[in-house]
């Protein structure tokens, strides 16, 4: 039986860590805490007001939880997320949070780094949850599985497993009868975004994933992934590609479906209220096998496009 992990009236949370390209600090702060709208408009990505302005005010809140001390790797934007975002407290070192809060948002998306940005709080036993992808590289995916093995607390997701569009697909698939073909499209790289894509379709075609084939390049990556079920999918990484992201396309033996996904705001607070709810529960919204598998097919994706597009089996990828 799980028990919870965080006891309290209201979830003290520290927003950690900001790369470039990346302003989930101040988005994610503001989705717990309310903002300033007259700073936020001068957040450096102007995606993120953008979809702020939509909500009412009520809708930047989530139930039992705020954001009460931030940390960037430039202190400067720390700053600047505190005061658009309303963050009470701003640290010089992202481990000053531990005894101050309950649990950690690792806020960055570089893979490789995340093992040790995470380290201090999972040693410390503080719940973490971590920013798309998890990892990028196999021998960090054994350390988080290790450390999840050992019964740290630890959740990671792209938000586009939560996509509303998506929704009805994750539920049932039976009118489009067997699926035999899906594809899905993102911007940016294969190694930060990629998941995004992989994880968007992930929840409707379920676990069992069996090999990888990347025949593109570093800006233009074509990935072939085959399951055990028979179906093929294809997903589209290509760097410049900001007007395709996350379109989704279906084939199956009695009907079709093209789902593109529009509600960034619905996506990211469903996924931040899923990490709440792990937290009050104790619960996984989903198993952690599923981020252990979609790893092995961002590293088999790397793989594969560094050896000239050959067929990498999620078998030869050992998490432990």
């Amino acid at each position: 039986m799980a028990k919870p992990l965080v006891q309290g009236e209201t979830i003290r949370l520290a927003m950690l860590g900001m790369v470039d390209g990346n302003g989930h600090p101040y988005s994610w702060s503001a989705i717990f805490n309310g903002m300033n709208k007259e700073l936020m408009q001068q957040c450096p990505f102007p995606g993120i007001p953008a979809y702020l302005n939509l909500q009412p005010p009520e809708a930047l809140s989530i139930p039992g939880a705020k954001v009460t001390h931030v940390w960037t790797d430039d202190p400067a934007d720390a700053e600047k997320v505190s005061k658009a975002s309303l963050v009470p407290n701003v640290v010089s070192r992202a481990e000053d949070v531990i005894g101050h809060v309950d649990a950690v948002i690792v806020a960055t998306d570089k893979g490789h780094e995340h093992v040790e940005r995470c380290r201090p709080f999972v040693e410390a036993g503080i719940p973490v949850f971590v920013d798309k992808p998890l990892v990028d590289n196999e021998q960090d995916l054994r350390t988080f599985c290790r450390w999840v093995d050992e019964g740290k607390p630890i959740m990671s997701s792209s938000s586009m497993r939560y996509t509303k569009e998506f929704a009805p697909y994750r539920m049932s698939t039976h009118n489009l009868g067997k699926l035999r073909f899906a594809t899905i499209t993102t911007p940016k790289t294969w190694e930060r975004y990629g998941i995004h894509a992989l994880e968007g379709m992930y929840p409707i075609i379920g676990p069992g994933f069996v090999s990888v084939r990347n025949t593109g390049s570093i800006d233009r990556n074509i990935v072939h992934l085959t399951h055990e079920s028979g179906v093929d999918v294809v997903v589209a990484a290509v760097s410049d590609m900001y007007g395709s992201f996350g379109l989704l396309q279906l084939c199956g033996t009695a009907g079709n479906a093209f789902v593109p996904s529009s509600d960034s705001f619905f996506s990211f607070k469903a996924q931040l209220a899923a990490f709440i709810d792990y937290l009050r529960t104790g619960e996984y919204p989903f198993p952690f096998a599923e981020t252990e598998e979609l790893m092995k097919l961002v590293i088999a994706g790397i793989r594969s496009r560094e050896e000239g597009g050959r067929e990498v089996l999620l078998s030869e990828i050992s998490a432990r």
